[in-house]
């Protein structure tokens, strides 16, 4: 019986072409880091991961500030651990599959827990699935007074001025519904000789990417400094205004 179509090895060499040009255009979807100040040459970060964990450090840390009395647990510990180490009950109880999960903020007072995501629907979704999975393991777990419900009520913004009257950056973060937080970055022009309130009060537009990756791994350092008290990174002009400022 013949084929309608082509032979096997035209077939086979058309899909080898394929792959090479899908990897072609993959490879030139972002320009080389070499050529980009105030990045690394050699960093393997994938763009936006340095803003992603920017944002999730943020918001953990400033729940936590929220909270100062609160038992607060960030994404650094697993499920097995917040169990034992909030004293929630037997961590043993646990599915083996799930103990090692890790959600991004479990407040073990308040008995809350919360998922970070970007702000869009796909990522609202998958925080929604995430935390209904991490509810139903933990309170599998858990003694039957301290069952965790997803948290509500949380939202803040920050602002980062690259140099006096320059870009500026804003993280905001809400709750739309019941422990998932959506983030979003967001960029307003340069404005010289203009104080930050009055160019955060300018129209908001999309972050650049050209501004990502030139600057993103810097924002992170520059955020992580501010929370912590450390010092500036090097190449930071700016200042980092955080929600307290904001308020």
């Amino acid at each position: 019986m013949k084929s309608s179509g082509g032979s096997p090895r035209s077939t086979w060499r058309l899909a080898g072409f394929l792959l090479v040009l899908v990897a072609a255009l993959g490879a030139q979807a972002e320009p080389p880091s070499s050529k980009l100040p105030g990045r690394r040459p050699d960093s393997k970060e994938p763009w936006g991961a340095f803003l992603g964990r920017a944002a999730h450090d943020t918001i953990g840390m400033e729940y936590s500030v929220q909270h100062p009395t609160n038992v607060v647990f960030l994404n650094s510990a697993s499920l097995a651990d917040i169990v034992r180490d909030g004293k929630l009950g037997d961590p043993k109880r646990l599915a083996e599959l799930v103990r090692l999960l890790r959600p991004d903020i479990t407040d073990t007072t308040d008995l809350f827990l919360f998922e970070i995501k970007p702000d869009n629907e796909e990522s609202r979704r998958e925080g929604r699935d995430q935390v209904g999975r991490y509810l139903e393991a933990l309170n599998e777990a858990v003694e039957s007074d301290k069952k965790l419900v997803g948290g509500t009520g949380f939202e803040g913004a920050l602002f980062l001025e690259f140099e006096n009257g320059g870009a500026l950056w804003k993280l905001s973060w809400r709750t739309p519904e019941p422990g998932v937080i959506l983030y979003r970055w967001s960029y307003r022009r340069k404005k010289p000789n203009a104080s930050w309130k009055e160019r955060a009060a300018q129209k908001e537009e999309e972050l650049p990417w050209e501004e990502i990756a030139q600057r993103g791994e810097l924002a992170e350092q520059a955020i992580r400094a501010a929370h912590e008290g450390g010092e500036r990174p090097k190449g930071f002009e700016g200042q980092v205004y955080l929600p307290v400022d904001c308020r």
